[in-house]
């Protein structure tokens, strides 16, 4: 008698995360690309025909003097500002999108409805789903972000030079949107949205949690700004008052004993004048970042938050672990 043979099954394939998930959060998409598509032209716009128009009606206005009547294109100048306030917060709004969205739908919603642990029922082990909700998005994030920060820094030194009312590069909300914080921010805003989907299990409140956590880690980052690097000391005269332009780290007067906090910023009042007197203050100081200190800043707070990110990405997985009893993914 000959004996049936038999071939084993092959093993079920196991289904392709990555192009499931784009499926899945199609709408999202789409409509996360077509915000970034949007601010990206209003960015070009502003960078291209707004400065051109701005920078040529301010020229207009300069030259005018004291001449009573004097004619340049006054909405050309509003618009240009409207413009740019609009893409800063638009810009500074991405990495709270990501992270409601990461902790809305990317993880939140599955957890809750259950469609996670159908998943691992399928082939996939734990590790490896929140794996594909991690990876591909974390590469849109940083791509559609810094698109935007590198457009936003180009428009902006586009009228740095030629529009009067151009915002400085220590203005708080122009400095992140010009650098590498952006992307940064929403890498930590991905990876929070994660870990609050998987601890809380439901959609709104990882959304809200997660959306939370940005608006920490960025107030956060922003108050620590001016430590990250050592300052520059610029020294004036009493008569001077204190001086020197950048991002300000503190200022006071100085005197035989050393440095003291001012009581007042200038010795032309009388009342002022005579304080210092008192106290014996021969000159102003203010400890300040100058323009040459953009980049070692950007970069450390950026590197701070990478970290972060690193540090809730790994939550993530040690929560998923204990919670589906997973020794490894």
């Amino acid at each position: 008698m000959t004996a049936a043979l038999t071939t084993p099954a092959a093993p079920a394939r196991v289904p392709r995360q990555w192009r499931w998930l784009a499926r899945l959060h199609r709408p999202a998409l789409i409509c996360g690309g077509t915000l970034v598509l949007l601010t990206a032209a209003a960015l070009v716009w502003l960078g291209g025909p707004l400065t051109d128009a701005s920078a040529a009606a301010w020229k207009a206005y300069n030259a005018c003097g004291f001449t009573p009547r004097c004619s340049y294109d006054q909405s050309a100048i509003l618009v240009y500002k409207d413009v740019y306030n609009w893409t800063t917060f638009a810009v500074l709004t991405v990495p709270f999108l990501i992270a409601a969205w990461a902790g809305g739908a990317l993880v939140g919603r599955e957890t809750e409805s259950g469609t996670a642990r159908l998943a691992w029922t399928q082939g996939v082990s734990p590790a490896r789903w929140l794996a594909s909700r991690l990876v591909l998005p974390a590469v849109l994030a940083v791509a559609g972000t810094g698109l935007l920060a590198g457009l936003h820094r180009w428009a902006w030194a586009a009228g740095k030079d030629s529009i009067d009312t151009t915002k400085s590069w220590y203005d708080a909300a122009t400095f992140h949107a010009n650098g590498t914080v952006p992307m940064a921010l929403a890498l930590a805003g991905l990876a929070a949205g994660a870990l609050a989907g998987l601890l809380m299990r439901r959609a709104m409140a990882a959304l809200a949690a997660a959306a939370v956590t940005v608006g920490v880690l960025w107030a956060g980052v922003h108050a620590v700004l001016p430590y990250l690097w050592p300052s520059v000391t610029r020294v004036s005269s009493l008569r001077e008052g204190p001086m020197g332009p950048g991002l300000h780290v503190g200022e006071g007067v100085l005197t035989p004993e050393g440095r003291a906090a001012a009581p007042c910023l200038n010795s032309q009042v009388h009342g002022c004048r005579d304080t210092l007197a008192d106290m014996g203050a021969t000159a102003f100081y203010r400890d300040l970042h100058p323009v040459a200190h953009y980049w070692p800043l950007q970069l450390v707070a950026s590197g701070i938050l990478l970290a972060v990110a690193g540090l809730l990405t790994y939550a993530a997985f040690r929560v998923l672990r204990r919670s589906t009893g997973t020794a490894r993914g």
